[in-house]
């Protein structure tokens, strides 16, 4: 094991230190300091040389966009194939040609590509493409880096099938799952599109357009609840109508609970039969991620209700 570089004495057990494991501890008090990065910091002084950062721990760290993690996730480091670590908190992946990275604060860290390929071992479906959603939006590499990183790799095949799903216009994690509902049930939407009345005046942007229709499908997050932006919004969706659209704003439990609500909506604009059998493959998408598990759902399905029922 590597030893500290500082040359002072071992850490006391204080109040000031969180014990992260035996021998690996945390100040209490961060302060400006990243937490994601400060747990890298304290693993590094105990872990072995080689050791790289991967997975969802340099995720984390890179803050690119993932679905709720359980707090106790273990730490996630790729180390040389001869070198054994044995700690419960510590998930380990062993390699013969160590993985691409650099070395920032003090740790090294996958690249960016590396760690969504590692990721891609360990999310579901829908959470490894809002994941990729977030990379290719905030240009944290190209859908090149991430296609040539899958080739022959493990983890490969499930990343190559979030990439066929992936778009960069997606602007933040719930945007992408709306989206997504969307296509998993066959309707076809533009994201970010330009709307514009008759005349071919700009009117606004819009997260969804139903592809053929002048319907809207948005994502309203909790910005939509500042006084001022409300009174922007108000204004915005004047100028909608009157330029003939049909706007309809989702909040976080309607794609949790009310996927049902939004495929009638969007069958609806379509001018089609509402079909609750097309809900199966978004569905299936849901019950694979990591959003289903995440307690602030509580203990219901993605087809039903909350507990104290409909807005």
């Amino acid at each position: 094991m590597r030893t500290t570089t500082t040359g002072r004495a071992p850490r006391r057990r204080s109040s000031r230190w969180v014990a992260l494991a035996p021998g690996v501890r945390l100040r209490a008090d961060l302060g400006d300091e990243d937490p994601d990065w400060a747990r890298m910091r304290a693993w590094a002084e105990r872990l072995p040389d080689g050791t790289i950062f991967t997975g969802l721990t340099a995720a984390a760290a890179y803050g690119l966009w993932l679905s709720p993690l359980p707090p106790d996730r273990p730490v996630e480091i790729s180390v040389p194939r001869a070198v054994r670590v044995r700690r419960p908190q510590v998930d380990v992946t062993r390699h013969r040609l160590p993985p691409h990275s650099h070395g920032i604060g003090g740790v090294r860290i996958a690249t960016v590509p590396e760690t969504v390929l590692a990721a891609a071992g360990r999310l579901g479906l829908l959470d490894l493409t809002v994941l990729v959603d977030g990379v290719l939006h905030e240009q944290g590499c190209t859908r090149d880096d991430l296609d040539n990183v899958a080739r022959g790799r493990r983890g490969g095949p499930r990343l190559r099938e979030a990439l066929a799903l992936a778009d960069a216009r997606s602007e933040s994690p719930w945007e992408s799952l709306l989206r997504l509902l969307h296509v998993a049930c066959g309707v076809p939407v533009e994201p970010q599109a330009e709307v514009r009345d008759d005349t071919g005046r700009f009117v606004a942007r819009a997260d969804l357009l139903i592809t053929g229709t002048r319907t809207l499908q948005e994502y309203d997050g909790a910005v939509h609840r500042d006084r001022g932006q409300y009174a922007r919004d108000r204004r915005r969706d004047s100028r909608l109508a009157d330029a003939g659209y049909v706007r309809h704003g989702y909040v976080a439990p309607d794609v949790r609970f009310r996927a049902a609500m939004i495929l009638r909506e969007a069958d609806e604009a379509l001018g089609r039969t509402y079909d609750p059998t097309r809900l199966d493959a978004w569905y299936a998408l849901w019950r694979g991620s990591l959003w289903e598990q995440d307690p602030r759902s509580g203990q219901n399905g993605p087809g039903d209700e909350p507990a104290d029922g409909p807005d």
